[in-house]
């Protein structure tokens, strides 16, 4: 079938419609990965504080931490109620983590349940916005785990959202490992370099992680080692910013 002189624009301009919805599509997803990344490295930054002695270093990346959350929050092109809710709830109890002193007895018996609260609930509203599906989560569900593994190390066990076990909000390391390992699988380390490297530092980050002990309401590991939270903390940031800025869409945002 030939096209006529008037369909071929149209169709040509179809064509060019689309590939700018499947962009835009993949920077709305980014944005919203790049936002449940530092919400969850907030949280570890928060527990860094109360847990290695109030460092004045680890209270100043929080908020560093949120102002590259707000500043992704900040492109999205639409920004729901519930959303903008959710953030500032979150952003309210890290900072009320930093308020309390530095006696056990000055932070309340509930505030560990409250903070991974306003985290659930703020990751939870953020995978609401996306578009077309729901896109890889790896570095996500990272830095997800280790939030589980300094709160155990520092504070208790982190509840998760077991209402939702059929996405990484209500999973420990026993299914989150494995799936993180899946999506590593597919990235080719003969053809990058960088993966390579992300491979090579994500074995030592597993193994930490899996020592985690998620199932025993007893705060040890599964090896009988102590935690080392601030090995794995480094780690999980530094994988994760490899893993991001092998992404274009996320690259392009200093990552």
């Amino acid at each position: 079938m030939q096209l006529s002189t008037f369909t071929r624009p149209l169709l040509w301009l179809g064509i060019a419609l689309l590939g700018g919805l499947g962009q835009a599509f993949a920077s709305n997803n980014g944005t919203l990965e790049l936002m449940q990344v530092n919400a969850c490295r907030a949280t570890s930054s928060l527990l860094l504080y109360r847990g290695e002695g109030f460092q004045k270093e680890h209270a100043q990346r929080m908020e560093e931490d949120l102002n590259a959350l707000t500043r992704a929050l900040s492109a999205l092109p639409e920004q729901p109620q519930a959303l903008r809710a959710s953030h500032q709830e979150l952003v309210t109890q890290l900072r009320r983590g930093v308020s309390f002193g530095h006696s056990e007895d000055d932070m309340p018996w509930r505030y560990p349940e409250e903070l991974a609260g306003a985290l659930r609930g703020f990751l939870t509203a953020t995978r609401s916005q996306y578009v077309d599906g729901t896109p890889p989560e790896a570095a996500i569900k990272v830095e997800y785990l280790a939030v589980q593994y300094l709160s155990r190390a520092y504070l208790g066990n982190f509840e998760i959202a077991r209402e939702q076990p059929d996405n990484y909000l209500g999973q420990d390391e026993r299914i989150l490992l494995p799936a993180i390992e899946s999506e590593l699988a597919e990235l080719d380390a003969k053809s990058n370099p960088a993966v390579a490297k992300l491979k090579t530092r994500w074995h030592f980050l597993k193994n930490a992680l899996g020592d985690m002990n998620s199932q025993s309401n007893a705060l040890v590991s599964s090896s009988g080692r102590p935690f080392a939270p601030m090995v794995v903390d480094r780690h999980a940031r530094s994988l994760t910013n490899q893993w991001l800025s092998l992404q274009p869409v996320l690259a392009n945002n200093g990552y």
